[in-house]
């Protein structure tokens, strides 16, 4: 009996591809050269270097052109990867590049953080008989490609003469900006900070999403026609409504995020040297404190320090592994579960864990302790065993009687999640909120209580990944074109 997938018929264009099924099947999937975990552990050049060209063409040589676009379907921006995958056999990398650009306009920062394990490459064929195409590996190839070679591959039609305003320069928002240009409309994004990106420049640090990157993309949009604003507070500065009645914006797409901290509300959070993830990753990556002395932005300093994280996320690594990199002597993951249900990315885990990350499992803290003047001194914390399942599906943490402990710390970063800021939601009359105090949108068009506004992303769904909070963005630009074309709501 044969080991190979079953495939639906062949493919309707000619294959490039010289290898039978059954040998691409047994082809490794290649390797992303990486700076050593000793080196990177201690500077903030970005971890994963990057395929050669060879290297790509190797990794590509191993999709099996299934005839059902599994790995499509189960994208959130819909990117054609069967299509860009035979130009990169091709040899056309520019070619490449363009195609994905159909449907993502930010192939070079998904490339580095799309969690494709759970999207394209979770669905690949491949992965039932050992590891998936590295799909994001080749999207990152492409996009690096296509910046290095100066090259702007992007639809322009004659200008509609409408006027849309998108709240938040994140994902969702750059999205949709990206999209609807493509569409003749006039874009103009406002961002309430002082640099454009929102998460993905305050959030996510320089090792995973070099700096530089994020301003590539953002010189292609303005490339493309998309007009930004920062130190704009919409909801303090403008309000919404003065933005569509005074200053004739005919849609506005909300993108704001999901950027108001979470505590336990145990006794010591107040404590100097306890900080929110957001606080602690903004200080670093926005400010610039991951450059001192270049830039002496005021974080604690954790040179020679103990330092934990609570949570266990994508964003609690980059916290912990952002503290190792400022200097911590040691770095700790608290975590009240197991490793089997931590939420990070598995490439985050494996990567800290080289780097000496101290993994506290199935432990929660009780109690942050301090000294006389206030500082930091300890996590007062308890270990757990799971129980039955609760809500979210996952096995319930149950305290375990006696098992209470004191583990010394400088700094704790508390990183279990966050909630929607209110300030749009409270300036906008009319405009639905769920219980949470999210916004109320259609998950299928996007589109708001309020006639002519959209929201997307975390906003709407809670903290999500970056390509999800895309999906909403390309969501919610074909639904605002449609209503600009026909006025129909």
């Amino acid at each position: 009996m044969s080991d190979a997938p079953k495939q639906p018929a062949k493919p309707s264009t000619p294959s490039l591809n010289p290898f039978p099924l059954r040998e691409r099947i047994k082809m490794p999937r290649q390797h992303m050269p990486e700076q050593s975990a000793e080196e990177r552990a201690r500077n903030y050049g970005e971890v994963n270097l990057g395929y050669s060209a060879e290297l790509a063409r190797q990794e590509a040589l191993r999709c099996l052109e299934c005839a059902k676009k599994v790995c499509t379907t189960n994208c959130p921006v819909g990117v054609k990867v069967g299509e860009f995958v035979q130009l990169i056999l091709a040899g056309d990398f520019a070619g490449a590049a363009a195609k994905i650009r159909e449907d993502n306009v930010l192939p070079a920062i998904t490339g580095r953080v799309c969690p494709q394990e759970d999207h394209c490459e979770g669905a690949c064929l491949l992965h039932k008989k050992g590891e998936s195409l590295g799909i994001g590996y080749l999207e990152r190839f492409v996009a690096d490609y296509e910046q290095r070679m100066g090259i702007h591959s992007f639809h322009k039609v004659p200008p509609t003469g409408k006027k849309v305003a998108i709240v938040g320069s994140g994902p969702s928002g750059l999205t949709a900006a990206g999209e609807l240009v493509q569409q003749g409309h006039n874009v103009h994004v406002f961002e309430a900070l002082h640099e454009l990106g929102g998460v993905l420049v305050y959030g996510i640090p320089e090792f995973r999403l070099p700096k530089q990157i994020i301003r590539e993309q953002l010189d292609y949009m303005r490339a493309m026609g998309v007009e930004f604003e920062t130190d704009v507070v919409v909801g303090r500065t403008v309000t919404i409504d003065e933005l569509m009645e005074e200053e004739g914006f005919d849609a506005v797409f909300v993108g704001t995020g999901a950027g108001l901290p979470v505590f336990m509300k145990i006794p010591g959070e107040h404590c100097n040297g306890v900080y929110s993830a957001n606080e602690f990753l903004t200080r670093i990556n926005l400010m610039h404190a991951y450059e001192f002395p270049k830039y002496d932005e005021p974080i604690v300093d954790c040179r020679s320090k103990d330092v934990a994280v609570i949570g266990a996320g994508n964003t609690a690594l980059d916290a912990i592994r952002s503290a190792l990199r400022l200097g911590a002597r040691k770095a700790f993951v608290i975590y009240r579960r197991s490793e089997a249900e931590m939420p990070a990315r598995a490439e985050e885990v494996k990567h800290a864990r080289e780097e000496g990350i101290d993994f506290q499992m199935l432990t929660a803290p009780v109690e942050f302790l301090s000294d006389s003047k206030g500082w930091l001194t300890a996590a007062r914390c308890v270990r757990m065993e799971l129980g039955e399942p609760d809500a979210s599906g996952r096995r319930r943490p149950v305290p375990i009687k006696g098992s209470e402990f004191d583990l010394p710390l400088s700094v704790a970063v508390m990183a279990i999640g966050t909630s929607a800021n209110p300030i749009i939601q409270s300036t906008t009359p009319g405009l639905k909120t769920n219980q949470r105090g999210y916004i109320d949108a259609d998950q299928t068009t996007q589109r708001t209580s309020r006639k002519g506004i959209f929201a997307g992303g975390d906003i709407v769904t809670g903290s999500a990944t970056v390509i999800l909070a895309m999906g909403a963005g390309r969501r919610a630009a074909k639904s605002i074109h449609e209503y600009l074309t026909t006025g129909v709501w």
